[in-house]
């Protein structure tokens, strides 16, 4: 145990003193940071918003973007929705909406992304913003992404969108889902061109147009699960594009979050990050409860000497943690929780694994992927 605890303890220092720094947020991009005239933005971008059974929200993401500061066109993608999501689109009352009901899924392809394609076959401006429709936007934020594309000449530009913070398991787990992404894909070796790291946040995602030509469009990927990655990594590498992913405050998830939503979503990809290998899914078990549990069993059970590294292993942890939770505006406990989070994550991943054993890939929005 010993042993245990002092490795946790240099595993939490060393990944605080990582030169790319994946636990802090410097990369933010906040509505107004990048201000355009309405004269510069008009002709420059079309929404594409995929959407799959979005009544309860769509409206409102929509009247969102019709307060953006100058207009542009707006392609819904009605991704064979049994609900009222056609209609409250209509409703949103936007001048430049198009609603395009999607053709049945071709065999293959994931649905998001094969109702993003037939949008793209539209859109003619210089860039296409993809917004999942529960994302609400701030007035400024579609400008602001535009002139740091340009500015920058960036052919992605992507933000991970804040949390609703809305109920007890959104203000708890989705912060920390931001956390545990910012590590996966550290944001400051994907944002370094020379780096072969890349990451977006698939949610509000800003890209070239040309670069999605470039690559193929979204055919491309159409299988991918992880999206968003997916679709950064080959403008990076095979389009030789330069892309930059951070955090707002500008951008908000709508949707309401359960623990089992919660549990769906962290599971639909996490096997796919192991890359369905069950020896990285062991490797992954150690390195989880060596990091999350083993300090917490230190401070409770140990010797002198082992509560010693095991605190100092638990504080590390929490440390790594603060800027996050500073962020999100979440209190000081929950950095000492997260090793309660690191196991529920750890265990979303056995259900990732175990979907996988049964057959299933992916499953998202009532759509089962098969292996």
């Amino acid at each position: 145990m010993a042993w245990a605890s002092a490795l946790a303890a240099i595993l939490w220092f060393a990944l605080l003193i990582a030169p790319w720094q994946p636990w802090r947020l410097t990369e933010c991009l906040e509505a107004g940071s990048e201000p355009v005239k309405p004269e510069e933005g008009a002709g420059l971008v079309t929404v594409l918003m995929p959407a799959r059974n979005e009544e309860q929200v769509i409206a409102r993401s929509l009247a969102a973007l019709g307060q953006q500061g100058f207009p542009f066109p707006v392609i819904v993608i009605d991704d064979s929705s049994t609900d009222a999501t056609a209609e409250r689109a209509h409703g949103a009352g936007l001048p430049e909406l198009t609603i395009l009901k999607a053709p049945e899924l071709a065999a293959g392809w994931t649905g998001k992304l094969w109702a993003l394609e037939q949008g793209r076959a539209l859109a003619t401006t210089p860039y296409v913003l993809l917004l999942d429709a529960d994302i609400l936007l701030a007035p400024g934020i579609v400008a602001a992404l535009l002139a740091k594309a340009r500015r920058e000449r960036l052919a992605l530009v992507s933000l991970m969108a804040a949390p609703a913070m809305s109920g007890f398991w959104d203000r708890w787990l989705m912060p920390v889902f931001i956390y545990f992404f910012k590590l996966l894909y550290p944001f400051r070796l994907a944002n370094a061109p020379a780096s072969r790291h890349a990451a977006a946040a698939g949610g509000c995602l800003l890209v070239a147009r040309d670069a999605l030509t470039d690559i193929g469009g979204f055919g491309a990927l159409r299988g991918a699960v992880i999206d968003d990655c997916t679709l950064a990594a080959l403008i990076k590498r095979k389009a030789g594009r330069p892309t930059w992913v951070g955090v707002t405050h500008g951008a908000t998830m709508m949707r309401d979050t359960t623990l089992g939503s919660f549990w769906r979503m962290v599971a639909r990809t996490a096997f796919t990050q192991l890359r369905y290998s069950v020896l990285l899914l062991l490797a992954c078990s150690i390195i989880m409860v060596l990091m999350f549990v083993v300090p917490v069993i230190g401070v409770v059970v140990g010797n002198s000497m082992i509560r010693m590294t095991a605190w100092l292993a638990w504080l590390f942890m929490a440390g790594s943690y603060l800027p996050t939770a500073r962020f999100y505006h979440q209190s000081l406990w929950a950095s000492l929780a997260l090793p309660c989070a690191g196991v529920a994550f750890l265990l979303m991943t056995y259900t990732s694994a175990l979907w996988y054993a049964r057959g299933t890939r992916s499953q998202w929005k009532g759509r089962a992927y098969d292996r």
